[in-house]
């Protein structure tokens, strides 16, 4: 598949929705990352309870939610967010293109609310990274790479946890399985990206004696990131996405995603608007 914007089902409206919704006062605290002139992409409009995430608007759905964007609200503000629903009620948190025409060299700022288009490439935002993955219940990650054979690679870290922005938005990961390399938990001469800050290119908070983030390949930096001196992997790399061994320079990816949703280990269960979870 060649980008977010290709899952998008034409004319798609959820039952759930309700109809003659004024799109011009949608809310959401990331409405910049949809154009002003596509917010009628947004599934669930009319929702009142909004879902946490894009696992729970699925199971909401009795498994009927299609790909596409959705209001969900992980904390205490709406935002707006790319559902995988067919792959599992992933929620994506980021998308890139080898070619991308989004710039990923942001400043910390941006990388904290987020940039782009949620239906192409983007990041969605640090803060809201770390208000999916803060629970309650477990997250976890996911990784897709697709190289220019289209040959698709994936992995998963169970749990996954970003840290709030006084820690630098840590990156806290658990066991690895897929059949992408673990880029980010293997140390790989000091490319150990597992409880690393992030680091863009106006705060350094890697472990190399240059900021990883500024430093640059065929004129491009390498963007924001969990560096550590610097990168066994890095997927806001614009002209060369770096996943170790499945994706680099002479293995040339054209996209990669991330995405979180609750750990296999969770099981919510669904009662009216209540929820709770299993372990």
């Amino acid at each position: 598949m060649k980008s977010l914007r290709y899952w998008l089902p034409v004319g798609a409206m959820l039952l759930l929705s309700v109809a003659g919704v004024d799109m011009k006062h949608l809310q959401a605290e990331n409405l910049n990352l949809i154009p002003p002139d596509q917010h009628n992409l947004v599934l669930n409009p009319g929702m009142r309870v909004l879902p946490r995430d894009c696992y729970e608007m699925l199971m909401t759905s009795s498994g009927t939610a299609r790909d596409g964007v959705y209001l969900i609200q992980p904390g205490d503000s709406s935002i707006v967010a790319y559902c995988a629903m067919q792959e599992g009620g992933w929620t994506v948190v980021q998308h890139i293109t080898v070619n991308s025409s989004v710039s990923f060299d942001q400043t910390w700022a941006e990388y904290k609310q987020g940039f782009g288009d949620v239906t192409g490439d983007h990041w969605l935002g640090n803060e809201y990274l770390h208000q999916l993955t803060n629970g309650p219940g477990r997250y976890k990650l996911g990784v897709k790479l697709v190289d220019r054979n289209a040959v698709t690679k994936l992995g998963e870290y169970d749990p996954v946890l970003v840290e709030d922005e006084s820690s630098g938005y840590r990156l806290r990961l658990g066991l690895f399985q897929g059949t992408a390399v673990d880029a980010l938990t293997l140390d790989t001469e000091n490319y150990l990206h597992d409880n690393q800050r992030f680091t863009t290119k106006d705060r350094d908070n890697d472990n190399y004696f240059q900021n990883c983030a500024k430093l640059e390949f065929q004129g491009v930096p390498g963007g924001g990131w969990w560096y550590d001196a610097c990168a066994g992997a890095n997927l806001n790399r614009r002209n060369v996405i770096y996943w170790q061994k499945d994706c680099n320079k002479e293995r040339l990816c054209k996209y990669a995603w991330m995405m979180v949703r609750p750990s296999d280990t969770v099981k919510l269960i669904h009662s009216g608007d209540c929820k709770k979870d299993e372990l």
